[in-house]
């Protein structure tokens, strides 16, 4: 059995989600590939040769793969994965676009975002916005599956030794070419992979008074997230949502502001390993998932936490 794991990557070095995959491809067993796919790869496919338990990286260097555009990838992995029993790919942007094309190049299910191996066919994936788990089987000769990074602890980033093997393969569907990027630039920590999150929701009232998140962040050394009830109402940008349509954290501490805690929104966090509440509203349900809860004025409340910091 080999398994090969996409990797997630800006060419220069590996993003934390590869490593997460790579345990979840390790709790699978068997031989462990992974494929870096872009345009200038090596440092990322040497940092990639260094994950504990992966036996060889594939380096498809190519002008194709430059931006990972997804009909491109696809192309790449549909043709190297026939020799696979395992396609993983962290369930990031990246691999929720390029895997579902792999799949029907395949012709075969998707298994999406799982969150546990129970045995090298099976596997638990969370439903209804996290209330449920799915134990989810397939009889598919090759399983293509996305991997909540999330759900896995990050395999050991060093202490292997892989070959890294150029592949040759230049596949250029022709249907998407890159125009441009506008990238949020923060000094802050990349919001999936912080150790401490603090995030706000629409009792912050506007995007001027988030300004008192950012310096407790500033102080905590945190990423800052929000609702997307803060989003929708225009405070923050939607790179910054935190819930089942944003993005899915699980840090050390996460650091609820002024959040109620709907559904959508406990998708997203309800993994941390120490949830702080802060909201005026004593009924409000993120009390309920809150290890630590605080009644009161958000306003008065957070400015005296960042003096005890």
């Amino acid at each position: 059995m080999t398994i090969l794991v996409i990797a997630e990557h800006d060419n220069a070095s590996l993003k934390g989600a590869t490593l997460n995959t790579v345990a979840a491809a390790q709790a699978i067993g068997g031989d462990i590939h992974v494929l870096v796919a872009g345009s200038g790869a090596q440092g990322a496919a040497d940092a990639a040769a260094q994950i504990a338990g992966v036996s060889k990286v594939l380096l498809a260097d190519n002008a194709a793969y430059a931006h990972q555009l997804a009909e491109n990838v696809s192309l790449l992995v549909a043709e190297l994965g026939k020799s696979y029993s395992h396609i993983l790919a962290p369930a990031t942007t990246n691999g929720k676009n390029t895997l579902p094309r792999v799949a029907a190049l395949l012709d075969v299910a998707q298994i999406s975002e799982i969150s546990k191996v129970v045995s090298a066919d099976t596997f638990e994936r969370p439903i209804y916005a996290g209330n449920a788990i799915a134990t989810v089987q397939s009889s598919d000769s090759i399983k293509v599956i996305t991997v909540r990074p999330t759900g896995f602890d990050a395999a050991a980033a060093t202490g292997g030794s892989a070959a890294v093997e150029a592949v040759a393969s230049a596949q250029d569907a022709g249907k998407s070419s890159f125009i441009g990027e506008e990238l949020a630039k923060s000094d802050r920590p990349e919001l999936a992979g912080a150790k401490i999150v603090v995030s706000g929701g629409r009792g912050m009232g506007n995007g001027d008074n988030f300004s008192i998140l950012y310096s407790l962040a500033d102080k905590l050394g945190a990423a800052v997230g929000a609702s997307r009830a803060a989003v929708d109402a225009g405070f923050v940008p939607n790179d910054m949502q935190v819930g089942q349509t944003g993005k899915v954290v699980a840090p050390q501490l996460y650091v609820a502001v002024g959040i109620s805690g709907a559904i959508q929104h406990l998708a997203g966090m309800k993994d941390s390993k120490v949830i702080v509440a802060i909201n005026k509203d004593e009924e409000a349900p993120i009390f309920s998932v809150a290890d630590y809860g605080i009644v009161g004025d958000l306003f008065e409340i957070v400015p005296q936490l960042e003096k005890l910091v």
